[in-house]
């Protein structure tokens, strides 16, 4: 019965560390959205209680005050879940509402590509390409292709009756065409339309509304606006910690290393301070610090029990971070450290050099088993 809640409470941590893992990854993504005209500089906003993400993994000290030691551990591990939830639920909404604020955008300024046929014409005309306030006059905007311009100017004045002579002018063009306005009598409209497109003139629907296009422009306007003060360029000087390691094959580092750097601005400081950046940037770069440490306390936790249960009390091992100077290096390191420990556990060392070997009560693949505790950091958060 021990044993079973011992696989539960373990189970229950590794839940908890894949949650967060795909929550930072969801947070890193998002600080890239944001900040798309300026992608170079998101590895500097990803940063972990103010300094870069290696950094404070090989300063890594367990955060007493945050989450009590005396408390017990499944105490521990809910406080990490309720962050977990918490963050994950504002994210959706406040993604949710940029994406919603971006597609809205996206659909006005497609509105304004395209070819004559398709694209708004509110940025293209004026109120003085119209005739106005007449109760017997329109104008009407049509769609020449390039080759009928002369055939155009020869004939729309005889296409119809009642079209008022030399009222046509080109006020647009793309690479197919051009937009020509006409002036004629309302009541030769569907007349002039049925002329125009036996001789492969279109006639663009569009009626001049001065509130309407006044109305597109300012909601344009708004769009843009409230997207870019989603992001903008942080102003905030930040203090990193030393990033600079000796250049050796294989790093270790102990877990706990009394000279920790000094970790600058806390987060809610550095979200006080950071006037220069937008709201869902600021959000985005304070939680994602917290949901960071967040699983990187997962992470330290997960190694404690799984040392406990494989070694016993009283607890006599030591947590190191191994980084291979190469990723070529990694199967010669697994080599070393199999060597080194195979004394720690004999069948998991048998396993390793023969898959056919089972290790008694375990569910996982020999491959992620070894005769060490071993658990993965992965920091490549944007690949």
């Amino acid at each position: 019965m021990s044993s079973l809640r011992e696989d539960q409470r373990d189970a229950n941590q590794s839940s908890s560390a894949m949650a967060f893992f795909s929550l930072i990854k969801k947070m890193a993504q998002s600080v890239v959205e944001v900040m798309e005209d300026a992608k170079g500089k998101v590895p500097e906003n990803l940063l972990a209680n103010g300094v870069d993400l290696k950094s404070f993994v090989t300063h890594f000290e367990w955060d007493m005050a945050k989450y009590p030691a005396k408390q017990p551990l499944v105490s521990v591990v809910d406080t990490l879940a309720k962050q977990l939830a918490q963050i994950e639920t504002d994210l959706k909404s406040r993604t949710a509402a940029y994406n919603t604020l971006k597609t809205n955008l996206e659909n006005l300024e497609k509105k304004s590509m395209g070819n004559l046929f398709t694209r708004t014409l509110s940025d293209i005309v004026s109120k003085e390409d119209f005739v106005l306030g007449s109760e017997y006059l329109v104008t009407l905007l049509v769609i020449v292709p390039k080759s009928s311009y002369a055939q155009w100017q020869k004939t729309y004045e005889s296409l119809s009756d009642m079209v008022v002579p030399r009222s046509t002018k080109l006020i647009a063009e793309d690479n197919e065409g051009g937009l020509f306005t006409v002036t004629l009598f309302r009541k030769v409209i569907e007349d002039f339309k049925t002329k125009a497109k036996e001789n492969k003139f279109t006639v663009r629907e569009f009626y001049y509304d001065e509130k309407e296009i006044k109305r597109e422009r300012e909601e344009m306007s708004r769009l843009l606006s409230d997207k870019k003060q989603q992001y903008q360029t942080s102003c905030v000087a930040l203090k990193k910690g030393s990033s600079t390691f000796p250049d050796h094959k294989v790093k270790v580092t102990p877990l706990g290393n009394p000279d920790r750097p000094a970790a600058g601005q806390t987060d809610r400081e550095r979200e006080s301070e950071g006037e220069g950046e937008g709201p869902l940037l600021r959000w985005l770069k304070v939680n994602f610090s917290e949901a960071f440490i967040a699983w990187i306390h997962i992470k330290a936790l997960r190694v404690f029990v799984e040392s406990v249960l494989r070694y016993g009390l009283p607890v006599n091992f030591q947590a190191v971070l191994l980084q291979p100077h190469k990723k070529s290096s990694t199967k010669r390191l697994r080599e070393v450290l199999n060597s080194v420990f195979r004394h720690l556990d004999q069948v998991a060392a048998a396993s390793i050099l023969d898959a056919s070997v089972e290790i008694p009560g375990l569910q996982l693949s020999t491959q992620d088993y070894f005769p060490y505790v071993y658990f993965h950091i992965d920091l490549s958060l944007l690949d």
